[in-house]
This record gives structure tokens, sequence and C-alpha cells, in this order.
């Protein structure tokens, strides 16, 4: 691997050149692992993701559309053009709220790299699963160091990590996998990180927020379509001071972040997953709640108060008043997210529905909850800004806290194995058989040793395919 030192006017440089020659002899083994069970994660979410709504309504309008037949919709089979292929995958990936996150970038990956490594394979005419592994973990390791060098700036400003730092995760792992040089790739990142895109006013309601990954998955795959024919994006477009990604999204920036310890420190195996269909930043609050009620044995009607305190950045995020807009805005709420946890002892996929949001149990319940910015938790920097601290006290008297500095499923707190493979048998159920299921769970257990991932692809896409 080369020398990635830098300076603050060569870092797009810097990240395209590392991207293109990163091998998979590079990666580590633990990398490797953990880019497996990123696999499997992404596919159950895009596989539920494919049942619900918005995600039809997208796969309807590429269908209308047409094009040449070139990669595969997962969940249903249909094939349409690879760009469009991008788009549906990414937007089911991202449809529920159960893709993996990597906390200072605030970028979820998996559901963006799989689908777009996958899908490339298929247009490409196939692939290993050397070559898909190791296009994830490029796209992964660029996208992640670019949005934690703006963190949590970005999305305070009111712009979705997802759809702006998402065109770069998807451009990188595209152009990996169509082996684009230094140049190409320099190219790539410059023409995707230029059409990404998302505002977070979506998460109060719209389904647009779901469509911000799939735009960022198709802008990434045309980057590249277009780079391979020698069409130019911005050079510098991390670093650009007037203009550039992060100036113009972020502001306040640490760029010293974006080359420290590239090539040896990995940004990619820093992601963690999600035990809860909801937005990460509450999932501390909830784990918190689900812990007291579970050592104390507390029922709903138990409790009278809780009060919680979480970072500015959750605050701004998810503490909003619940109102039932829609599942979207269910999925990104404090509030809500705790009465599920007190009134179901879960937040999965059954509480997420509309036929849930509205009942008055749930806002009866919220009424009891009360939330805050914690100072001290914003003092302790951007380490803990999923930390929660939060107290129930009950109605004949009695009162308990807990303090959660690293949700459950962060690489700080990890999942199991056995967690994710369960977790995907979950997902999977409503749209695969059994034999199936465990079809999709081997491949992906030995993703990098597939000579060609046609098989993991069919599984997933092909109705009428047992692997």
């Amino acid at each position: 691997m080369q020398d990635n030192t830098t300076t603050a006017s060569e870092i797009t440089e810097t990240l395209a050149a590392f991207a293109a020659g990163l091998t998979f002899e590079d990666l580590p083994e633990k990398l490797i692992a953990h880019m497996r069970l990123s696999a499997l994660d992404a596919l159950g979410c895009c596989l539920v993701g494919a049942t619900l709504p918005w995600t039809r309504m997208v796969a309807d309008l590429v269908r209308a559309e047409g094009g040449a037949p070139q990669a595969r919709l997962i969940g249903t089979g249909d094939r349409v053009p690879l760009a469009a292929a991008a788009l549906v995958n990414a937007t089911a990936g991202h449809a529920f709220e159960l893709d993996d996150i990597h906390r200072d970038s605030i970028i979820h990956p998996n559901s963006i790299c799989v689908p777009v490594a996958l899908n490339c394979a298929e247009a490409m005419g196939g692939a290993s699963g050397r070559a898909v592994v190791t296009a994830i973990a490029a796209g992964y390791e660029v996208a992640t160091r670019v949005g934690m060098a703006g963190g949590t700036d970005l999305l305070l400003r009111g712009f979705h990590p997802q759809g702006t730092g998402g065109a770069i995760a998807a451009a990188v792992t595209a152009g990996h996998m169509y082996g684009l040089d230094a140049a190409g790739m320099r190219n790539a990142i410059g023409i995707a990180g230029s059409l990404g895109s998302g505002l977070m006013a979506a998460q109060e309601g719209a389904m647009v927020k779901r469509l911000h990954s799939g735009n960022a998955a198709q802008a990434g795959v045309r980057a590249v379509l277009l780079a391979q024919n020698g069409f130019t994006g911005i050079s510098n477009l991390v670093e650009a001071e007037y203009g550039g990604f992060l100036s113009s999204f972020a502001g306040a920036v640490d760029m010293s972040r974006i080359t420290e310890g590239l090539g040896t420190h990995w940004e990619a195996d820093e992601t963690g997953f999600k035990p809860y269909a909801t937005v990460t930043s509450i999932h501390a609050a909830l784990d918190s709640l689900a812990k007291i009620m579970r050592e104390n044995g507390l029922a709903a009607d138990d409790i009278a108060k809780i009060r919680v305190g979480t970072s500015k950045a959750t605050y701004v995020h998810c503490a909003w008043p619940y109102e039932a807009q829609s599942v979207t805005a269910a999925q990104m709420n404090l509030y809500y997210g705790l009465a599920m946890i007190a009134l179901d002892g879960a937040a999965f996929v059954d509480q997420f529905d509309e036929s849930r949001i509205a009942d008055p149990a749930v806002f009866d319940f919220i009424g009891r909850i009360e939330a805050a910015v914690d100072p001290e938790i914003d003092g302790l920097g951007r380490e803990f800004r999923h930390m929660a601290r939060l107290s129930v006290a009950t109605v004949d008297g009695r009162h308990f806290s807990h303090e959660e500095r690293h949700r459950r499923g962060s690489p700080q707190n990890p999942v199991s194995e056995a967690d994710m493979t369960a977790k995907f048998r979950t997902l999977a159920a409503g749209s695969l058989s059994a034999d199936r299921v465990d079809g999709v769970i081997d491949l992906c257990g030995r993703l990098d040793e597939l000579a060609d991932v046609g098989p993991l692809i069919d599984a997933v896409s092909d109705p009428q395919h047992d692997p």
C-alpha cells in the first residue's frame, strides 16, 4: 500500500489513490469478518425494505422507465439499468432505519456499498467475493473519513449525511469494482460529491428520507460510468475552500481526521449495527430504559415519569414534539421509541406501522417523558454523542437511573455474530424460504471465498432460485 501522508491541499487526490490501490491483501482479517456481517445485515435490510410502500414506488418508477436489463432488484429479481438498480436497492436498504451506522460520520454505509457492489458485479458479468469485499471496504473507508471531518456540524446545519457522504461511498465502491485508476477515482469522487443531497427536515414525516440513500447510490454509480469515459469532476472536492464538499455542507471541519492513520486504522471497522429499527441517536436511551425495567420488574403502568439527558445533536435530531405524521417520523423520535420500549419491550419492525403510530396509549405514555440537553454529555466530546442518562420515577415513589455511554451494537458495546444472524432471519423471513435464508447466511459467512458472487445475488433476487 502506498504512503498516505498528505497535506490539506492533496486530500481528494490521496483518498482517490488509496481507494484505487486498495487490495484484498491490505485488509486485516478483523475487517474482512466485519464486512461479511455488514453484507448479511445490508441484505436483510434490503429485503424488508423492498416490501415497503416507499421502495415499491421507486421500483415502479424505474420499471416504467425501462432501459438495459443490467442488474436486479433485491427481493423481486426485476432487471433494470445498473444505476436504477442502485437507486432502488439502496432506498430499500435505508427504508426502515435498520442499516448500520458510523457514529462520527453519521453515514449508514452498508445500505449503499453492499447493493452497489453486488449490482456492479452483475452488470460486469461477474466478480469474486474478494473483489466485492475490497470494494465495500474502500467505500466505507473513504466516505466515513470524509464524513467524520465534518462530524455533527453537517447534521446540525440540516443536511442528511446519508444523502451527501453516501454519494462518495457509492462512487468509491463502484469505482473499485470497475477498476478505476487513481485519476479516474478522483474524477468519480469529484462528480459524485457534487451530486449528493438530502435535507434533514425529511425526518419529520416525508418518505423522501429513504430516497436520499438511493439517490446517493445512483449518483455514485453514474459518476463512475461517466469517469470511465473521461468526464471530469471537482479535483479537490473534499478540501476546496469555496464550494467544496466540507466547506459547503459542514463549515466547521477537522481536516486532519481524513487521512490520519489511513490504511492502518480502519474507520470501516468502526461501524456498528442496529438492534432497534430507529435512528441510532436514541439507542442508548432505549437501552437504558430497557435495562431499568428489566432489572426492576417494571411495567409501563408502574412508570410515572421518565427524564432523559442527551447530547445537543441527539436532542435537536430526535427530541422534537411527537405527532403521528408517519412511520419515518416515529422511527426518528426519542419519545416514541421510549414509549415502545415501555409498552412493548421492543422497538423493531412490529412497533412501526401505520396502525400503531397514532395509538392513544402511545400519546398517553409520551406525556410522562421529559428530555433535555445534558451539558456534561456534550462536554465529553464527539465520542459520546450517542450517550444518554435516564431516570425513572415510579407511581409508588421509587427512583431508578442508568447512564449508557455506548449503545448496544456500537463497536464499544458490540452485538455478536449470533445476534446478527438472528436479526437477518427475522428480516428475511417474509421474503425468503427458510432454506434460502440459511443459504444466504452461509454465502455471506464465506463471502471472501466465493469465486463469483452470482449465487448470492441469485439468492436475494431470483424468486425461483435456491442456493
